[in-house]
């Protein structure tokens, strides 16, 4: 079984250490890049775009961190929240959800792209759409689509069974096959849901005193586990 790097505590700070790559690869390479050489990449705003749960905030939330570990100014910003954003030079500004931008958030984030060349600024923003299908203003749109785009891809079926053998492993447990293999299929496919099912498996696997296996699986969910 492949190797992962990974921290599945979800209460652990995010980094982009315990993101779990899958497909996203280059993506992490560019965001590391971001936080790491921001001298070098004047103007080289970043969006990120996928389907909740995938990890878009993680990711901004962990650049941001490590951007600061090496002593640049920056600051993550929920899409609420984003109607007044710093104009400290050389920062990195996060700002998540950027399809859920309220009025005055969006002209907040529109200045901030017009700015960002003098102030030394970078932007990275996270949203559930590629920038042609922003509900925006149109002159905010068209300035997130001139950024370096990325498509959060999901996790494969590969990662996830590694990421479940993982988490048994971890707690000293046996997790079949045919166990894996059941909760890929009928399961939640995210990650926040997948590791939530694992957790409640693991604790109704010790209050029946049974090992997790496909009986006890379906007896679980007939009592009314949630996977």
């Amino acid at each position: 079984m492949k190797q992962l790097t990974l921290d599945l505590h979800l209460d652990r700070p995010p980094t982009l250490d315990n993101f779990i790559p899958g497909g996203n690869a280059e993506l992490l390479a560019s965001l590391a890049l971001l936080a790491d050489a921001p001298a070098r990449l004047p103007g080289a705003h970043l969006y990120l775009w996928g389907a909740s749960g995938n990890g878009r905030s993680h990711l901004l939330q962990a650049t941001v961190a490590r951007a600061r570990a090496r002593c640049r100014p920056a600051h993550f910003f929920a899409a609420a929240a984003a109607d007044c954003l710093p104009e400290d030079d050389g920062s990195l500004l996060a700002v998540d959800d950027a399809d859920a931008l309220p009025p005055d958030a969006q002209i907040a984030l529109f200045n901030a792209f017009n700015r960002a060349r003098a102030k030394g600024q970078t932007l990275l923003l996270a949203g559930a759409a590629p920038p042609l299908e922003l509900v925006l203003r149109e002159d905010l749109r068209t300035r997130i689509g001139q950024c370096l785009i990325f498509e959060l891809r999901p996790l494969d079926d590969a990662s996830r069974a590694a990421i479940l053998h993982t988490l048994a492993a971890r707690r000293g447990l046996r997790l079949g096959d045919e166990v894996v293999g059941f909760l890929l299929a009928q399961g939640r496919r995210d990650l926040p849901g997948m590791v939530a099912a694992f957790d409640a498996l693991d604790a109704a696997s010790l209050e029946h005193k049974r090992p997790i296996n496909l009986p006890l699986l379906r007896q679980l969910m007939r009592e009314g586990l949630q996977i």
